[in-house]
């Protein structure tokens, strides 16, 4: 055999694994999670009574939670993010820009708990003095802390991969912009983003994706609560959280199958989304 043909067949082979490992973690789930499936069926979908003594379980306020705030958290990150990364890219001087973007990669790097605890000690206090201005009842835990500790943790992976893929924008072309007596504003609007567009995109869902399944830092700020509430100021709860709160004090059987039915709909929930981002992103090329 050849060596292009093997090499051919080993990237084969480790592409195939990847996709053997997603389906086997999605055949898991759902053999064990048939019990809550079997006795609420899509019940356990739009539901909201989570009641572990009565055996009542229903997902819709952990994924009401988790999908809430995770689009908080985009709506305060992408604005900030993207403005950071144009202005890194295309304003900043060369030594600020690189000090600026090692800073925020290593804010990637910092661990969710650490995070959580910031959010503990600064955001809950922080949200709390705010809700006593407007004369509300003060939790400081809720869906806001739990927005606002996810856009911190979301915006390093949106600006780095923005400032990246606006770097590649091709210098002719904004040189060419300039040349015909654009600014640097209409420079940037016409030529520098709808060439990174795509790229953009890619970064927003990638940070949807980190968001969605992020634990430990929502867990402590959210507040730990399944209901559903239209104030952003109660406390709620996420997927991810109960998961990680319940499973090691499951006692029965079906409170067991149940948190792996909602680890399942977190999953599938995903993939939709790396989904739709990938036709998203197709048609725009």
């Amino acid at each position: 055999m050849s060596r292009d043909r093997f090499f051919k067949f080993a990237v084969l082979a480790f592409g195939l694994v990847v996709v053997a490992l997603a389906i086997c973690l999605g055949w898991e789930l759902l053999k064990n999670s048939h019990l809550a499936w079997s006795k609420f069926g899509l019940s356990f979908l739009y539901t909201s009574t989570w009641d572990p003594v009565q055996e009542t379980f229903g997902a819709l306020p952990f994924i009401y939670g988790t999908l809430v705030s995770s689009a908080l958290a985009l709506t305060l990150a992408v604005p900030l993010a993207l403005g950071s990364a144009i202005f890194l890219t295309e304003l900043a001087p060369r030594r600020i820009s690189q000090a600026c973007a090692f800073l925020i990669e290593l804010l990637a790097a910092i661990p969710s708990v650490v995070l959580g605890l910031i959010g503990i000690f600064i955001l809950v206090p922080g949200v709390r003095a705010v809700e006593t201005m407007f004369q509300v009842t003060s939790y400081g835990v809720g869906m806001l802390a739990a927005g606002l500790i996810l856009s911190i943790m979301v915006l390093p992976y949106i600006t780095s991969i923005s400032r990246e893929v606006l770097m590649a924008v091709p210098q002719p072309l904004k040189e060419g912009m300039l040349a015909l007596g654009a600014t640097r504003w209409e420079m940037i609007r016409q030529v520098s983003l709808p060439y990174a567009r795509s790229g953009i995109i890619g970064a927003v869902f990638l940070a949807l994706g980190r968001a969605l399944g992020e634990t430990m830092a929502v867990t402590m700020v959210i507040g730990n609560t399944p209901k559903i509430s239209a104030s952003l100021l109660d406390p709620s709860y996420s997927m991810a959280a109960v998961i990680a709160n319940e499973l090691a004090e499951a006692t029965s059987d079906i409170h067991m199958h149940s948190l792996i039915a909602i680890a399942l709909v977190l999953f599938g929930i995903t993939m939709i989304i790396n989904g739709a981002a990938r036709l998203l992103i197709d048609r725009l090329k």
